[in-house]
């Protein structure tokens, strides 16, 4: 008996690897002697640099500009010559209390100085997995730490923060770190808005970064203004390419001056991990995330893994700490099965409080109900 347990996070409650681990113990209980392999998954957005730890890569952590400036410890993970970056570990919104937040000042400076560590540990093949960032610059930050210069009328550099991009007359390149020539960048994102207008980055997500009405518009306008200048420079046009408004506009930044290329943030992370080659001989899979529902099947963990195991042929379990799916949904998605901690607790505090002990129960119940568990287990 084979089995590959391949969740995302339970956000507020368990690590991926957590989960799958306390699945795996429930699995034991029933069937001790089957062979169990763990293959924590993420979907390109927060936890994709533990799924990569705890899939075989190294954890490296650098010191880096914040959000706002002040120094942070940014964890990011390499193998090989493969590095994947989580862009909310240097310059994400939950690095800031409410109060701080600043939509205007807030750069992703941070992320362009993890990326410069990654090519000084000798990393080719940069994931950059964006979401959950605080700032709305463009990536303008990112492409600073990097040696691009922005330039004001006067020919001084224009200082940090999407609100001073308006400001930008002239974007220099030159001094872009050579080691990027030789680097394949490849933006993890599910976002599909173009950089501006009403779909942009400025008017679809300044807001939960704590823009005013009033800063949205000043965003979007000065967005504008350095996409012109970054354009000039570059030489690509990428403002309305899909993805370009992902991460306050590091997206545009990226595909612009980076040449990087957008794929999803999911299918990315189980090729890190190499799931589909994990899968050969598998008798069952078992996925899950925080809450199942209607953003689940727009893309996220368990509906790659999903795909993955319908290719490879193997059954596939989802568990959850809740569901808002009915069963029609969770099967037609390509679940044989669909288990919540939620079924299982007195109350969502203990859904969330106990999940591992809830988790390990469902563990049984998955050898009991999908898999020929003996009289003897």
């Amino acid at each position: 008996m084979r089995i590959v347990i391949a969740p995302d996070k339970f956000k507020g409650s368990l690590s991926a690897e957590e989960v799958a681990q306390a699945v795996a113990d429930g699995l034991r209980d029933a069937l001790p002697d089957a062979e169990i392999e763990l293959a924590p998954a993420a979907d390109g957005g927060e936890g994709t640099v533990d799924a990569a730890v705890a899939n075989g890569f190294a954890r490296h952590v650098a010191m880096v500009s914040g959000p706002l400036g002040a120094p942070v410890a940014a964890a990011w993970a390499q193998r090989d010559d493969v590095a994947v970056i989580e862009m909310a570990a240097a310059s994400g919104l939950e690095l800031l209390p409410p109060a701080e937040r600043d939509a205007l000042r807030a750069s992703s400076r941070g992320t362009g100085e993890l990326i410069a560590a990654a090519l000084a540990h000798g990393a080719r093949r940069i994931v950059l997995a964006v979401g959950g960032s605080a700032s709305t610059d463009g990536g303008a930050g990112m492409l600073a730490a990097l040696g691009a210069r922005l330039l004001d009328a006067h020919g001084n550099d224009v200082p940090d923060g999407g609100g001073a991009l308006g400001s930008v007359r002239r974007v220099d390149l030159t001094g872009l770190d050579p080691r990027l020539a030789d680097a394949e960048i490849v933006l993890a994102s599910d976002v599909d808005h173009p950089l501006l207008g009403a779909h942009g980055a400025a008017r679809v997500f300044g807001p939960q970064k704590g823009a005013s009405p009033e800063d949205v518009e000043l965003l979007d306008a000065a967005l504008a203004v350095f996409a012109d200048a970054l354009e000039a420079a570059s030489g690509v046009a990428a403002r309305d390419l899909a993805g370009a408004g992902a991460a306050g506009g590091v997206g545009f930044g990226a595909l612009a001056a980076l040449g990087a290329s957008r794929r999803a943030g999911v299918d990315v992370v189980l090729e890190l991990t190499r799931l589909a080659e994990r899968l050969r001989g598998a008798d069952l899979v078992v996925t899950g995330e925080g809450s199942l529902d209607e953003q689940s099947l727009g893309g996220k963990t368990p509906i790659g893994v999903a795909r993955t195991a319908a290719t490879a042929g193997v059954r596939v379990v989802a568990v959850c700490g809740r569901t808002l799916l009915d069963e029609q949904r969770w099967r037609q998605a390509g679940f044989a099965d669909c288990l919540a901690t939620s079924d299982r607790a007195v109350d969502t505090a203990s859904s969330i409080r106990d999940a591992a002990l809830h988790l390990r129960a469902i563990g049984r119940d998955i050898a009991a109900r999908h898999l020929a568990v003996s009289p003897r287990h």
